[in-house]
């Protein structure tokens, strides 16, 4: 007995020790619902939060038990910024952003320390005459930066008589010296046609896919890889070969360390069809070869796991590819989501108006203003006549030959009125596993959920996150992972943005 009394203890105790930490932020006073916010990340020991409120700026600084050491008044921008991105380092924060004055838009880069000051002058990058009739905040540079974050690009897109894209683009290595500048046209033969994907590779490439839709708009039906070498002013491309497949919303992941880019999507047989399966390709970027495409046919018993409250041959029809993920062995791990709405008003939902924006994506101008984890509450929100619904995870594990390994669903059935800025989930790779967290309905409130997929697909329900106080309505897909092992997620308390640290 007394054997038994000490394994039950070293269980309790082992599960403790595995048990997550939460630490929160006392609620700023000028910190409403309705400021805008993005997770900058970990800086010199501290963690920075931007934080904007009708032209006002400010940087939070906060130490690892969140207490706030500084709130940082960002004096020297400009009443209205178009947009702005952050790169963070182990010791500095590259901020860029652009603005409009009179008949001109400029690009700005401000280097910031671990303390949220600024030392030195901000640098601009290049400016664009406009005109003085055109809309404003209209944004017109774009920012990518490699994975390891050696190398920046800083790029905008003209259109010149002919409708095609003229390119201009400014390159800078991780000290933010210039490195080179090209200006270059790629032909737009459609007006169906636009770009997608924007990725940096670690050597400087600028990667990206010219697609094309059907008339309607509502399937993409051919494409190509196009690349622009880092010293080189022109374009390479390699054409897809999409034979009779018809493409959902496409996705890219580079893999840095082979020189290979993915290219996957959810594909169809036929207009107005079921979702089949999932078209995947890859290409040697580097060798400019297309090696394989595939299709990875879900079976009924897969469907029939992740349908929900679709029938059988209809379960993927809601879901939106979120994430993807390269794997050591040259696989990857890709998670979707099954997202839709109800209207009060009986407008009918489509699938297609929600992926590409208020212009269909007929142009490649339609950027959005906000980067993954940036915060705006009025951004896609507050329409009273919609009901919001988030449900199922599908998770599934493809190796490096396009072949289907694994695939689980998490359940879960997340909906809201009026307003989406407490659903979806937030994924974190911890190395170990993948750990999922999103909010479920206890009653009227709202009570995180933790959820995680182990590298064989097993999926397990984690204990309740300690210290998980009443009062704080967590948003988990506004979240940020800003170490190998802990998050930083935005919560709502008493109508103040706070924050929670968890630390798994």
């Amino acid at each position: 007995m007394r054997i038994l009394y000490l394994y039950a203890l070293l269980f309790l105790w082992s599960g403790a020790v595995m048990a997550q930490k939460i630490t929160y932020t006392e609620p700023e006073k000028d910190d409403y619902k309705s400021t805008e916010f993005e997770i900058i990340g970990r800086v010199s020991g501290n963690i920075l939060v931007y934080k904007s409120d009708r032209g006002d700026y400010v940087v939070s600084v906060y130490d690892n038990a969140m207490q706030l050491k500084d709130r940082v008044k960002l004096d020297f921008l400009p009443k209205k910024l178009i947009s702005v991105d952050f790169i963070n380092y182990a010791d500095k924060v590259y901020m860029l952003y652009q603005f409009q004055r009179k008949d001109a838009v400029y690009s700005f880069c401000a280097t910031m320390n671990g303390d949220g000051k600024f030392n030195d002058a901000p640098v601009m990058v290049d400016s664009t005459r406009i005109g003085y009739y055109a809309k404003e905040n209209n944004k017109v540079y774009s920012v990518e930066y490699s994975e390891d974050k050696s190398k920046i690009l800083v790029y905008k897109i003209n259109q010149d008589k002919e409708s095609d894209n003229v390119f201009y683009t400014f390159l800078y290595d991780s000290a933010f010296h210039f490195m080179n500048n090209s200006r270059l046209s790629l032909p737009m033969e459609s007006k169906r046609s636009f770009l997608s994907n924007f990725t940096l590779t670690n050597e400087g490439d600028l990667l990206f896919n010219k697609l094309e839709r059907t008339n309607n708009r509502d399937y993409i039906v051919s494409g190509h890889l196009v690349i622009k070498r880092a010293a080189v002013d022109s374009f390479e491309t390699v054409p897809m070969e999409l034979k009779t497949t018809l493409l959902d919303e496409v996705k890219m992941k580079i893999d840095n360390n082979t020189h290979k880019a993915l290219v996957t999507s959810f594909y169809y047989r036929q207009k107005r069809g079921n979702v089949e399966g999932l078209y995947v390709s890859k290409y040697d970027y580097a060798a400019k070869t297309l090696l394989y495409e595939k299709e990875v046919v879900f079976a009924p018993e897969m469907k029939s796991r992740a349908k929900g409250e679709s029938s059988t041959n209809a379960a993927f029809n809601d879901y939106f590819i979120r994430k993807i993920i390269n794997t050591k062995n040259g696989g990857f791990i890709l998670t979707a989501e099954s997202f839709y709405t109800t209207s009060r008003n009986n407008q009918p939902w489509n699938r297609w108006n929600y992926m590409y924006g208020p212009y269909g994506m007929y142009t490649p101008y339609y950027y959005s203003p906000y980067s993954p984890w940036y915060y705006n509450p009025w951004y896609n929100n507050y329409n009273m006549g919609n009901r919001y619904h988030y449900d199922n995870i599908a998770v599934m594990s493809v190796d490096d030959e396009g072949n289907l390994l694994w695939s689980n669903i998490i359940d879960k059935s997340q909906f809201d009125d009026g307003s989406d800025l407490n659903l979806s989930y937030l994924m974190v790779n911890i190395g170990s596993e993948l750990r999922f967290l999103y909010n479920e309905l206890n009653r009227r409130d709202f009570m995180v959920t933790d959820k995680g997929v182990e590298p064989d697909g097993t999926t397990s329900t984690k204990p309740t996150l300690r210290n998980l106080d009443k009062g704080f309505t967590w948003m988990p897909r506004y979240g940020k992972q800003i170490s190998g092992r802990t998050v930083l997620v935005p919560c709502v308390y008493r109508s103040y943005i706070c924050f929670a640290k968890v630390d798994f």
